[in-house]
C-alpha cells in the first residue's frame, strides 16, 4: 500500500473515487492495506487499499 492510503487513521474524513455517491466517509481503521471506513450513505464498507486510493477531504470544504 502507498501514497495517501499509507498514512490514512481513525478519524480522517475521505471519499471513494469511484462511488461519489457514497459521500464522506470516516476511516474507522487500517490495518494490513485493509481499510474500513464509514461512509454517509452506503455505511461501512472495507476497502483494500492495494486497489483503491482514498481521496482526503479537506475538512474545510464539508458541508452539512
Amino acid at each position: 500500500m502507498s501514497g495517501i492510503n499509507a498514512i490514512l487513521e481513525p478519524g480522517m474524513l475521505v471519499r471513494h473515487p469511484a462511488a461519489p455517491d457514497w459521500g464522506v466517509g470516516q476511516v474507522q481503521s487500517n490495518i494490513a492495506g485493509r481499510i474500513t471506513v464509514n461512509f454517509r450513505e452506503a455505511g461501512k464498507i472495507v476497502i483494500d487499499g492495494n486497489h483503491v486510493i482514498l481521496e482526503l477531504v479537506d475538512t474545510g470544504t464539508i458541508q452539512p
